[in-house]
């Protein structure tokens, strides 16, 4: 962590976007949104670590509907701001032919990993993804083809950290949203 600042430091320079409260009554309204889309069909909840894991656990809890868990691995950033070609840490283990696959992400923001996440279960025959984001970052730079389907809040373009997301490998349990100035 050589010239990286501490996350103390990061937290003395950072607006906090969102509270705990605020992102708990997005992630209850986002439960009964995707319990209504559901239907009762019992989906594969799959989790984008390490990201998503903060999210996904108190997503989990505000969907009603029978599920099956699983979790894939996959980074473009290995502790950097910006990334590159994507590795493969983790595959899927749920059959995902002829079912219904919830991707569950911390953020969409330029949306490589998560479209190749993505049509990686479709080419593993899910009948649908549906991605399910915390939020989405507000720019111009989204690739073509994705997008969430259900998305709990709107970020400035910033570097954001906490509630899953990372300032240099630190800061995912924190509470809540924050964006360095």
């Amino acid at each position: 962590m050589n010239n990286i600042p501490s996350l103390a430091a990061a937290l003395a320079d950072a607006d906090l976007l969102f509270n705990r409260a605020d992102l708990e009554s997005v992630i209850a309204d986002m439960g009964r949104r995707i319990d209504a889309d559901l239907d009762g069909e019992r989906a594969v909840f799959l989790t984008v670590m390490n990201g998503a894991l903060i999210f996904a656990g108190h997503l989990a809890l505000a969907i009603r509907t029978d599920m099956e868990f699983d979790y894939v691995h996959a980074t473009r950033y290995r502790g950097a701001t910006s990334g590159s070609e994507l590795h493969w840490l983790r595959e899927p283990m749920a059959d995902l032919s002829g079912r219904t696959v919830l991707l569950v992400d911390d953020i969409l923001d330029e949306g490589h990993t998560l479209k190749a996440v993505r049509d990686d279960c479709l080419r593993r025959g899910a009948r649908r993804v549906l991605v399910v984001s915390l939020c989405t970052k507000q720019h111009d730079r989204l690739v073509e083809g994705i997008a969430s389907d259900f998305n709990g809040v709107v970020l400035p373009d910033r570097y954001v950290f906490g509630f899953g997301m990372d300032y240099h490998e630190q800061g995912r349990n924190l509470p809540g949203i924050y964006a360095l100035k």
